[in-house]
């Protein structure tokens, strides 16, 4: 995948889970962009089984996830509750 096509897709998550037009660093659009990244990582390494520092990396950007889940939740409970079912995690 091309510089250009990744940062295309980057822009796509964040128009996506964006509050305004010039945000791009809320909680919202990095939840946004992690689960992008965890979901890339997770198909790579159904290919590439043995591949340990990609699991590190998946493991340490679901945490992260996690953790901008949880303040969210503690925060600003109505962007919680939209972002969980945009994303369809309960």
């Amino acid at each position: 995948m091309t510089k250009i096509a990744k940062k295309e897709k980057k822009q796509e998550v964040i128009k996506d889970f964006q509050k305004n037009p010039q945000d791009t660093g809320s909680a919202e659009v990095q939840i946004g962009l992690l689960g992008k990244e965890v979901k890339e990582l997770a198909e790579h390494l159904k290919k590439h089984i043995h591949d340990f520092s990609a699991r590190r990396s998946l493991v340490q950007k679901v945490s992260e996830r996690r953790k901008f889940i949880k303040y969210l939740k503690i925060n600003d409970t109505v962007s919680y509750e939209k972002i969980i079912k945009k994303i369809k995690r309960k």
